[in-house]
């Protein structure tokens, strides 16, 4: 990445992540469409060549994720002990929705932190 020449007030890498805004300005737009970026921001023209989350974004959907829907479907099956099809029809959906929801989320956390911080590949000191 480039050195950033221009003056922006720090924003916060999670509010912007979630929103979905640039890491740099905090006012364009991050993603074009559901995960895929966007090559730069429209406001600032930062060039968000250098964003790569990488599987970072993902570990932790399956963790948080996973941990909600199993923990929801453990105490269905405790307290009402329902068929498995009814597993099946609630907590198929309910896990993808979580999943395409979190994931968004994460990787513009992911992608914003690795501005802030300058982070690249392969590199162990400034």
């Amino acid at each position: 990445m480039n050195k950033d020449s221009a003056h922006f007030p720090p924003v916060d890498p999670v509010k912007t992540g979630i929103k979905g805004c640039c890491p740099r300005c905090g006012e364009g737009k991050l993603f074009d469409g559901l995960l895929g970026l966007k090559p730069r921001c429209a406001a600032c023209g930062l060039d968000y060549s250098f964003a790569d989350a990488g599987d970072g974004p993902a570990v932790f959907v399956i963790l948080i994720v996973g941990f909600i829907v199993i923990g929801m479907v453990l105490w269905l099956q405790v307290n009402y002990g329902p068929p498995i099809w009814v597993h099946i029809l609630l907590f198929g959906p309910l896990t993808i929705i979580l999943s395409l929801a979190t994931l968004r989320w994460f990787k513009g956390i992911l992608i914003a932190m690795q501005y802030r911080h300058n982070a690249r590949e392969g590199r162990l000191s400034d």
